[in-house]
Parts: structure tokens; C-alpha cells; sequence
């Protein structure tokens, strides 16, 4: 299997203050081609559709798209053609078409992993869980970072905290 090297999959995600990368390293060409499979499209049209599929919590700049499709063209996994309007029409080429199909396993686990992804996201957005959440940071900074702890005291929060991701792992 032919994994073309990708350099230009920086990605950020908007908001929050902290960055983050949405798509893994080479994950954004297959999000690319498998919306150009759907149908041809112009790089604008490329960006909003990824911002729905992330329910707008992802973004990619035109910093990011339009080198990645130009590292498609260079791959002949895309083709891009100028219309009369000046913008350029992107198309999915057999060669790309080929690729997504060796590559169908990997884009199921970006769009299961987008999926739960967005369901976090929508999760973090809930007033109370949002409180939950800061409470939790700020209790956990102010005893952790502004006071001497001992190691015992340490391990009791280690502890705390395990308990309670496994109480919510175990959940129905």
C-alpha cells in the first residue's frame, strides 16, 4: 500500500484557546478525497463541508486545504481544472479513487473517531458538565500547583482520580 508522504496536515482546531490536531498525519487527504468521491468541488466548498462533517468544530484554513490538494494533484490523486470564473474545479482522479479504496479501513476509524469526537465536543457544551469540568481543573491546579503536597497526599489524588475515571468507564 502506497502511502504518499504528507507534510502539510497541520491543522488547528478554533476556539478554547488550545490547539489541537483534528485529522492524525495524511488523515486530512483521505477526509479531501473521500468528499471529492462524492462529488467535484471547489477548495471553499472542500472547507465548509469539513466543518460540517465536524459540526464546526473543526475548521481547516486555506493554509492547510490548498496545500494538501496541490500535494493531491502532485500524487495524481486529484485533478484540478480552472473554470471560466477563475476558481479551479477539484476532481477525484481513478489513481485517488484507487487509493481511498486501500485505504477504506483507516477512513472508517477517522469517521467513527470524528463521530465520538463530535459527541464530545456536544458533551463539553453542557452548562453543568462545563462547570463539573472547571471545578475539577481548578480544585486539582490550586491543590496541585500552589501548595506543597507530600507524596502520600499525591498518591491519594492519583487514586481519586483513577477511581473515578473507572467509575465512568463503568457506566451503562
Amino acid at each position: 500500500m502506497r502511502q504518499p508522504h504528507d507534510s502539510h496536515d497541520r491543522e488547528h482546531h478554533h476556539g478554547g484557546g488550545r490547539r489541537q490536531r483534528f485529522f492524525g498525519h495524511g488523515e486530512l487527504r483521505l477526509v479531501i478525497l473521500q468528499l471529492l468521491r462524492n462529488n467535484a468541488s471547489h477548495g471553499y466548498e472542500i472547507i465548509k463541508a469539513i466543518e460540517t462533517l465536524t459540526q464546526g468544530n473543526y475548521t481547516p484554513s486555506p493554509g492547510v486545504i490548498y496545500p494538501t490538494l496541490d500535494l493531491l494533484r502532485d500524487q495524481q490523486l486529484i485533478a484540478i481544472s480552472d473554470e471560466e470564473n477563475g476558481r479551479r474545479m477539484i476532481a477525484i482522479t481513478a489513481q485517488g479513487e484507487q487509493w481511498l479504496e486501500e485505504n477504506e479501513q483507516q477512513l472508517a476509524q477517522i469517521q467513527a473517531r470524528v463521530k465520538a469526537r463530535n459527541v464530545g465536543y456536544q458533551l463539553r457544551k453542557n452548562p453543568q458538565m462545563k462547570r463539573a469540568l472547571e471545578n475539577f481543573k481548578a480544585v486539582l491546579d490550586l491543590r496541585v500547583n500552589q501548595e506543597e503536597i507530600s507524596a502520600a497526599q499525591l498518591k491519594q489524588i492519583i487514586g481519586i482520580i483513577d477511581r473515578a475515571a473507572l467509575d465512568i468507564s463503568q457506566l451503562d
